[in-house]
């Protein structure tokens, strides 16, 4: 896999937690704990090159530190790519709270993690991810000002996300069938939160097939309502007839197991590290001639919302260059097609151009 390169400081070989920063090319990872709150937080900050790190809060119940770690790492990472693709001057970074974000969120909980993030001086700027709402922002807010996405403001970058993959899904359909047009095409959504739900509206609206899934059955009743489309039970969605396969839940749903029932000509949805091993399954999709629109590129549209509330834009600005998506992922898919190199990596190498055009990442 293409990376950001970074030369290590020391030699990381045997270290747990200075060996993965290194081969990701992070600059600082802070780990955050206080007994009082029950807080345990880890913030990674990837890349500054071009601007402050800008990513969200997720709040998860992993099931180790060393799996919140892994996760919080490929994020951050995943945020300097995105703002970078997307011409956003921003740096990549990310948190995450382990914890259950339905019985342990608390107003001192995210004012004691609203201390940690004012530590790093601007250098990292949150925002709501998985398990975080907008209210939960505003309790961060009061022990820093390093925080996006407040009610009032941009607030829930959610809509704006879904439109830029929905605007995405459309020019990878053109590239694989022929044209943008999503009218009868059979479409398979993973993950109906607040991404998932109004990525379904856009695509009812303009005629699509839609069969949605959750594990959130209340979620679904009301959902399917509202819509009238098909539901699948969560273990039965890789198996349906589908053109379009969107996962906006959790990432890692491309791998062995999954490639074994996909029947999807195109992968394309919100959620984040959608391959589990990128190298591996990238090449597994372009060799089965199943186009992948990259999932960072695909979703950016959170972190445009949230830029526009840092630079003080307007929400049809945000929406505008959304919709600018259709254009990025039409060039991945196309030099992806003439280069001969898988999507994730075209992408990759274009986010690090932009990068690198902007100063040197060796220390």
């Amino acid at each position: 896999m293409s990376e950001l390169t970074i030369s290590p400081l020391v030699d990381s070989s045997l270290n747990p937690i200075l060996q993965p920063m290194a081969a990701m090319g992070h600059e600082q990872i802070l780990f955050c704990n206080d007994k009082a709150t029950g807080l345990k937080a880890i913030i990674a900050v990837h890349n500054t090159v071009l601007g402050p790190a800008l990513g969200g809060t997720r709040m998860w119940m992993y099931q180790n530190e060393q799996e919140a770690l892994t996760d919080v790492l490929r994020l951050s990472r995943g945020m300097t790519y995105k703002n970078a693709i997307s011409n956003l001057n921003l740096g990549g970074g990310k948190a995450v709270i382990i914890g259950d974000s339905k019985t342990m969120k608390s107003e001192a909980l995210f004012r004691r993690f609203g201390r940690f993030v004012n530590a790093l001086a601007g250098s990292y700027i949150t925002a709501e991810d998985v398990g975080i709402s907008p209210e939960d922002m505003v309790h961060v807010s009061k022990e820093t000002n390093y925080v996006v996405g407040l009610p009032g403001k941009s607030g829930d970058p959610s809509p704006v996300t879904a439109f830029g993959v929905y605007m995405g899904m459309k020019a990878a359909a053109k590239h694989q069938f022929g044209s943008d047009s999503l009218t009868g095409k059979k479409i398979a959504v993973q993950g109906i939160g607040h991404v998932g739900a109004y990525l379904v509206g856009h695509l009812v609206a303009e005629g699509a097939d839609v069969t949605i899934t959750d594990i959130n059955q209340e979620a679904l009743k009301k959902l399917s309502a509202q819509h009238g489309v098909k539901v699948v039970a969560p273990e039965l969605i890789y198996g349906i007839d589908m053109d379009i396969y969107a996962p906006c839940a959790l990432g890692a749903t491309v791998n062995d197991a999954t490639l074994e029932q996909l029947k999807c000509s195109v992968i394309a949805g919100a959620a984040n590290n959608q391959l589990k091993e990128e190298a591996k399954h990238g090449q597994i999709l372009m060799d089965r001639g199943i186009i992948y629109a990259p999932d960072y590129a695909l979703n950016a549209g959170g972190v445009i919302n949230c830029f526009s509330e840092v630079e003080g834009l307007s929400l049809e600005w945000a929406k505008q260059k959304a919709e600018e998506i259709y254009t990025t992922i039409d060039n991945i898919l196309a030099r992806s097609k003439q280069e001969g190199l898988p999507s994730y990596q075209v992408a990759n190498r274009m986010a690090e151009e932009r990068v690198q055009s902007k100063g040197s990442l060796n220390i």
